[in-house]
């Protein structure tokens, strides 16, 4: 029985290989597109969650008062590790990690710049457990002679992995030994960038480390017993610090499993994050699901006339309902198998260009056996969502009415198909919408006045003996006219490294608690960058010597110290005294989405470790680079010359933006393809049910446009009420997405009526075809009778 419902419905599909096809392909593009987003989703969902004891493991955070709100940050003071381990019972294991990069590789024979490492406390191979190659995991971290290497840098330094006992001179002063080697595995999680670690106490014996609680700069991760009391020890963090520093700030634990996606706070308070958007496409991923069934469902019952006579017969000579609703199954459980094939083949296709969208590398999981099971619920699930409505639909005809011609009043104004169109185009709407209020957002944070020259301009981070020769570099960059200004900074220009909340000044409030971002900058930071100077004069150490405690401050920052004239007044940052020289208009350091923070940029005697360089306009860029490579190379021969263009740094605040507007549009486009089929679907299904009508109408003298406008307008007033129906939603839901950006557009009509017009638009493309191919017919053909 079951091999004949096979048979049967393989001839039915093979009769009406036009239906088929648009079934199969609309299918097959909707399940390919719920792949690649699931793809997504479950990197996304997986991130830092891939280590053995990710259960175990917590990143310390903390809380404090800015600004008469709190604020959470996740780095931590170097000395409250040792007070975690001794103060809470439950901790088993407790690691620091502080990034670093600029060392030079001396492996005798060659030199080989460091990428981006870390030191890390002894317990961090422990606590992580990366794949281990070669070493021995509790010792590997453990002298301050020791180094661990990933996989790959042990290749590219001795080509192979086998490294372990091996020795590398970093800055040609300590020797280390490889005492490990690393597999890092599958990039999802946040230790991905680094290449080697090294010993905390290797950076102790450097002079690196230090034992201020007031300086918040490493990441503390904690390793809890299995049956730790989480409530409990999260109360004995309240007020760890507070009970062995000055430091007020409170701490607490969170999963490190939860870093990554629920990254957002609003006062304290986790409020949602990255999370938000894998919710938005996992929702984004099931309608499109939906909608290629929604096609389905049309284009089957679009060809009920013609099943109609098949199920009457079948019923006279005594089929049941539920063996036709097994028929009609059975046909599209065939259809998504061949679509679930397909999709996958299109996915696979597909893949390396959606990887380099998102900027992730996925790939098909083909020999996890878990894959296959998943792969197979999906197509079942497909075959019956799609297949379930046009089953029930065809079993249910009544034979009599069938037989004699009559079985349904295709002119009624509500019925299943018309409800299913309108669904389609509300989500498709709905997703147009949001395509362009996401475009829209994201040019107007790039239209934004960034408040600085960014052309010319580029960065060196100063590693090898940059610092100790800054000052000969700068002497021939300017005088061989290279370049018209060189500065250096603590910073990149684009990037905030120094927050403080502890500055104070005439006039302030000293309970008060207000957040500065910081940056250094050592002679003529204002020309360099490309300021805007409001009032007072740039730092000149040549003429004033005193600069190297002066100060230069946002015109945000003075507003908020509220000085009638900033100009000469002195604040104090924790003991230093700065002398106010400056005040610029605002430029963007970190978010443009964001509002400006308050800002000063201290004197010489700060923390300095980017050059920047103002390029001479009237050499070429490739001539300007090729003549500054030569100054860096003379006076740092042995490290490369590697620069960073702030025009493409300040564009990488874009990136994530971009990607998520990226895959929206890639989602709306297959959205309206998907639903443009199923408008075909019920264009033919249409034209075909009104067939002796239209023959009728033509033998009275309607003309083709008359014919054409009849068929047609039955389609715009779906789409219309799909607008009326998809756009308070679509308001709704972007007006929620842009509350993440302070900076932000308003959503105006223009927005959707550009939305309804080309929905109308894309709907009479659409059903044109269908409408004058039937307007068009012979009416002796239509009105013959059988």
């Amino acid at each position: 029985m079951i091999k004949n419902y096979f048979k049967i419905a393989f001839r039915n599909l093979k009769k009406n290989k036009g239906f088929t096809a648009i079934n199969i392909v609309g299918l097959a593009i909707g399940m390919a597109a719920a792949m690649l987003i699931m793809l997504w989703v479950n990197f996304q969902l997986g991130f830092n969650k891939n280590f053995p004891k990710a259960e175990q493991l917590y990143v310390v955070g903390s809380k404090g008062e800015a600004d008469n709100k709190t604020v959470v940050w996740f780095s931590s003071p170097k000395p409250l590790a040792e007070v975690l381990k001794s103060d809470i019972s439950e901790a088993k294991d407790v690691t620091r990690l502080s990034g670093t990069n600029g060392y030079l590789f001396d492996l005798g024979n060659k030199k080989v710049p460091a990428g981006i490492g870390a030191f890390v406390d002894s317990a961090f191979l422990n606590m992580f457990e990366f794949e281990l190659l070669a070493g021995n995991r509790d010792d590997a971290l453990k002298g301050p002679q020791n180094i661990v290497l990933t996989e790959d840098l042990a290749k590219n330094l001795f080509g192979t992995s086998d490294a372990v006992g091996k020795t590398i001179r970093i800055d040609s002063t300590n020797l280390l030994n490889v005492s490990a080697v690393i597999k890092v595995g599958e990039p999802n999680h946040i230790f991905k960038g680094y290449e080697y670690y090294m010993p905390w106490t290797l950076m102790e014996k450097l002079g690196y480390s230090d034992n201020y609680w007031n300086n918040s700069s490493v990441d503390l991760y904690v390793e809890l017993d299995k049956n730790a009391n989480l409530n409990k020890i999260q109360k004995q963090m309240v007020d760890i610090m507070p009970r062995h520093s000055d430091n007020e700030t409170e701490a607490f634990l969170k999963p490190y499993g939860d870093l990554y996606l629920y990254n957002k706070y609003e006062n304290g308070v986790v409020t949602g994050g990255r999370i938000d958007m894998v919710h938005i496409f996992i929702v984004v991923a099931v309608l499109i699901l939906l909608i290629a069934c929604i096609n389905f469902m049309n284009l089957s019952t679009a060809q009920s006339e013609k099943r109609a006579k098949e199920v009457g017969i079948r019923k006279v000579v005594g089929a049941q309902k539920k063996s036709l609703i097994f028929q009609f199954l059975s046909e599209s459980l065939i259809l998504a198998i061949i679509s679930g094939i397909l999709a996958v083949l299109i996915v696979s296709l597909t893949l390396p260009s959606f990887n380099d969208l998102v900027g992730f590398k996925f790939k098909i999981p083909t020999q996890e056996i878990g894959f296959w099971f998943l792969f197979v619920g999906f197509i079942l699930l497909t075959s019956f969502l799609a297949g379930i409505y046009p089953a029930f639909f065809l079993s249910s005809f009544n034979p009599i009415k069938v037989l004699k011609g009559r079985f349904h009043n295709i002119n009624q104004k509500i019925n299943p198909r018309k409800v299913l169109v309108v669904s389609q185009f509300s989500i498709a709407i709905i997703l147009i919408v949001s395509t362009i209020v996401i475009q829209k957002q994201i040019k107007h944070a790039q239209d934004r006045d960034f408040g600085f020259e960014k052309e010319n301009l580029i960065y060196v981070h100063e590693v090898g003996e940059i610092e100790k020769n800054s000052k000969l570099i700068k002497q021939e960059l300017l005088e061989q006219n290279i370049a018209l200004s060189v500065s250096r900074m603590m910073s990149p220009i684009t990037e905030r490294w120094s927050g403080w909340s502890g500055i104070q000044w005439e006039g302030k409030d000293p309970n008060e608690v207000i957040q500065f971002n910081r940056q250094t900058g050592d002679d003529r930071v204002v020309e360099t960058a490309g300021f805007e100077l409001l009032a007072g004069r740039d730092f000149d150490l040549s003429k004033f010597p005193t600069d190297s405690t002066a100060a230069i401050i946002n015109e945000t920052a003075a507003a908020r110290m509220k000085f009638n004239d900033p100009i000469g007044k002195y604040f104090d940052d924790g003991g230093r005294k700065f002398q106010i020289i400056g005040v610029i208009k605002d430029f963007i350091q970190e978010s443009p989405f964001e509002p400006v923070k308050l800002l000063v940029i201290e004197g010489a005697s700060g923390w300095l470790n980017n050059t920047h360089i103002r390029f001479n306009p009237n050499l070429s860029t490739e001539e300007a680079l090729v003549k500054a490579e030569k100054v860096f190379k003379k006076y740092n021969p042995d490290y490369p010359f590697n620069y960073k263009f702030v025009d493409e740094a300040y564009a990488k605040k874009f990136a994530e933006t971009q990607k998520t507007g990226k895959l929206a549009n890639l989602f709306a486009g297959l959205t309206i393809f998907i639903s443009c089929l199923g408008l075909f679907g019920l264009a033919a299904f249409m034209a075909e049910s009104r067939t002796k009508e239209i023959g009728i109408r033509k033998v009275l003298g309607a003309s083709v446009f008359t014919v054409t406008r009849m068929l047609s307008i039955e389609f715009i007033v779906l789409i219309v009420i799909s607008c009326f129906i998809s756009f308070p939603i679509a308001y709704w839901t972007m007006n929620k997405f842009l509350e993440d950006y302070s900076y932000r557009i308003s959503i105006n009509w223009e927005i959707f009526l550009f939305a309804g017009v080309g929905a109308i638009l894309v709907t009479l493309l659409t059903v044109s075809y269908q409408s004058i191919k039937a307007a068009m017919a012979n009416p002796v053909d239509s009105l013959r009778d059988e």
